[in-house]
C-alpha cells in the first residue's frame, strides 16, 4: 500500500489599514508564496491588484472552523456562499454539486465530476469534468480533463499540467500560471 498526506498552510490576515496590510505582505511575500492567504475586512483593490501581481493565492472574507458532525473543516463566510474544504479524491463516476466555494485538496480523477456555482481550488491534478460558474478557479488539469468555467469551454493546452488561475475579466477568461512550480506538501 502506498499513502501520501497533503497539508496546506494558511495564513489569516485582519486588515485594518491598507498601507500597514501592504508593507506587512510586502516584508512577508517569501514566507506567503507557500500559503493560502485569507482577507478579513476592508480588503482594496489596491491589496487585490498586489497579491495578482505577486501572484499570492487568498481568499476574502471566510472564516475555518472544525464542525463536530463533519470529518473535514467547513469554511463559512460573511456572504451567503460557504466555502467547503473536502480532503477526499473525487473518484471516477462520483459527482460533486457544490452551490457554494470549494477547496479540494486531492484530485479529481477521470470519470468523476464537480458541478460548481462558485468558486474552486483544486490542489491536485484534474483528469475529470468540471463545471464552474464562480468568479475563479485554480487548478491544473490534464488533458485528458473537460474544462467549463462560465459556460465557456476552456483549451487544456492553456493549462499545461501546471497550477493556474481561471478567471473572469471583462468578460474574458484569462488563464495566468499561480508559480512555476507549486508544491502542496
Amino acid at each position: 500500500m502506498q499513502t501520501k498526506q497533503y497539508a496546506i498552510k494558511v495564513f489569516e490576515v485582519n486588515v485594518t489599514n491598507e498601507e500597514e496590510t501592504l508593507a506587512f505582505l510586502e516584508k512577508n511575500y517569501v514566507f506567503f508564496r507557500k500559503h493560502l492567504i485569507s482577507l478579513h475586512g476592508r480588503v482594496t483593490t489596491k491589496i487585490e491588484n498586489y497579491l495578482k501581481e505577486k501572484q499570492l493565492t487568498y481568499i476574502v472574507d471566510a472564516r475555518l472552523y472544525p464542525t463536530k458532525e463533519q470529518k473535514s473543516v467547513v469554511c463559512t463566510s460573511e456572504v451567503e456562499d460557504n466555502l467547503k474544504v473536502i480532503d477526499k479524491l473525487v473518484r471516477s463516476g462520483q459527482e460533486l454539486k457544490i452551490k457554494g466555494d470549494l477547496l479540494l485538496l486531492n484530485r479529481v480523477n477521470s470519470g468523476g465530476s464537480i458541478d460548481i456555482d462558485g468558486n474552486l481550488i483544486v490542489t491536485q491534478i484534474v483528469e475529470g469534468s468540471i463545471r464552474c460558474r464562480g468568479k475563479f478557479m485554480m487548478l491544473k488539469a490534464s488533458s485528458k480533463a473537460n474544462i467549463v468555467f462560465n459556460d465557456v469551454e476552456v483549451d487544456n493546452r492553456y493549462l499545461q499540467e501546471r497550477l493556474n488561475r481561471v478567471d473572469l475579466q471583462d468578460n474574458e477568461i484569462r488563464i495566468t500560471p499561480v508559480l512555476k512550480e507549486t508544491s502542496w506538501v
